[in-house]
């Protein structure tokens, strides 16, 4: 359901209606517990993001059981850019994950928490950012993202005597945007040839990244025409190799909702005629299964190595929910919540579905309302139905599953952020 505003264009699946059933079935799991969040309400005041550890808990456990049936030996390693919240990170280390970060804030974050082993990725690592993991050698493998990045990570640990373990970025796509990640597979020859003068660096990895991921394809094609790309590397190369990182951008179930078309909030409502629409993602079962048939295809007779991989927003999407409270009701179809939609960082909703609902008078029926936030702005939007019997002020309303690149990219912009309080254990 979340739609990162820093990745390439998902890998498009047929959209079908979200039925009602859907819609129900997605919600039954917080109306049953109702009275835990009006409770959190009162005592906590509005508004609240709330995390779930019980649910953080069992997607880590069902992601780990689910890589470990096909490929037993993979390491994990929780993309913090999805969610850094402490109490997340601090229960996956106890789960025995890694941390991908992708700053030096990040990677500071982690390191403090006690994670043992991180993986450092991203484009544009300051000088500042490669002496921390230069100091921290022990307890972080870098990504190189660039010629440039080898040079001056090499230069860094040699200030400091270290050899730091590194990989290489592979660029899935050689033209657009994505071209910012890592290097053209045209040039890793050249990159292992130039890492040779590097004496600071171990050179011991690939990793490569697609993201939007609702079907398995985009990373098991790009894993066929690396093990093409193998090929034609000298044995010795070859066996250098000690890990391949494949990435993450797996989608939770159900997949993607959106609106049927796209919305403004400055026109006139009728929601009955729009339908919600989704595109399905496959199950995480599938996406390792197809992930392991690929390795052993094109990777595992060239190459044996560890796999890495490095989930984000699959394993948090259900680690946070938004509480708000209806502050002002202006019309029928029309209320004020007093949450802005700088608790989720961007204008979202405008585009993609989640159900609202009004646990102070829960209903299975939703109904057309212009939820909007208390921000100076008409971009403010909440959503553009509620379920429930009525709306009023003073009613406590529930946007479920805001874990993944909501808390992140949260800003202060008018409104101060909501504080974050735990979800009592069912």
């Amino acid at each position: 359901m979340e739609r990162s505003t820093t990745t390439a264009e998902p890998h498009v699946a047929p959209l079908r209606r979200v039925t009602a059933a859907d819609r129900e079935a997605f919600l039954a799991p917080f109306v049953r517990r109702r009275e835990v969040f009006l409770r959190l309400s009162r005592a906590e005041g509005s508004p609240l993001y709330v995390f779930d550890e019980a649910a953080l808990q069992r997607r880590a456990v069902q992601f780990r059981e689910a890589f470990a049936a096909a490929l037993p030996t993979a390491a994990i390693f929780y993309a913090m850019k999805s969610n850094p919240y402490p109490g997340i990170l601090r229960r996956l280390l106890a789960c025995g994950l890694g941390l991908d970060v992708s700053s030096g804030w990040e990677l500071e974050q982690a390191l403090g928490l006690g994670a043992e082993a991180t993986v450092f990725s991203g484009p544009g690592k300051t000088d500042a950012e490669l002496d921390l993991a230069a100091r921290r050698a022990e307890r972080t493998t870098v990504l190189l993202d660039s010629f440039g990045e080898l040079v001056r990570l090499d230069r860094a640990a040699g200030r400091y005597g270290a050899r730091v373990r590194a990989g290489i970025r592979l660029t899935t796509e050689d033209h657009g945007l994505w071209r910012k990640f890592g290097i053209p597979l045209s040039q890793l020859d050249r990159f292992l040839d130039a890492a040779q003068s590097c004496r600071h660096v171990s050179l011991e990895g690939l990793q490569f990244h697609t993201s939007w991921n609702l079907t398995p394809d985009a990373p098991v094609s790009f894993l066929d025409r690396l093990g093409h790309r193998l090929r034609t590397l000298s044995r010795s190369r070859r066996r250098s190799f000690r890990f391949l990182d494949i990435g993450g951008g797996y989608w939770p179930p159900p997949g993607e909702w959106i609106h049927g078309e796209t919305r403004d909030p400055a026109s006139s409502l009728d929601e009955r005629h729009v339908p919600r629409l989704e595109r399905p993602a496959a199950p995480l079962e599938r996406f390792a299964e197809e992930l392991a048939h690929a390795l052993q295809r094109s990777i595992f007779p060239l190459v044996t190595c560890q796999i890495y991989v490095e989930p984000g927003r699959w394993i948090s999407h259900e680690a946070m929910h938004l509480l708000l409270t209806v502050v002002d009701k202006k019309a029928a179809d029309l209320v004020i919540t007093d949450a802005g939609t700088n608790a989720i960082g961007w204008e979202r909703f405008e585009q993609d579905y989640f159900p609202i609902l009004n646990v102070t008078r829960p209903g299975p029926v939703e109904r057309p309302c212009l939820v909007l936030g208390s921000l100076c702005t008409p971009h403010d939007v909440w959503g553009f139905t509620y379920c429930g019997e009525g709306i009023e002020p003073g009613d406590v309303l529930l946007i479920p599953c805001q874990g993944a690149y909501t808390y992140t990219l949260r800003q202060q912009f008018i409104k101060p952020l909501p504080r974050v309080v735990a979800l009592p254990p069912s």
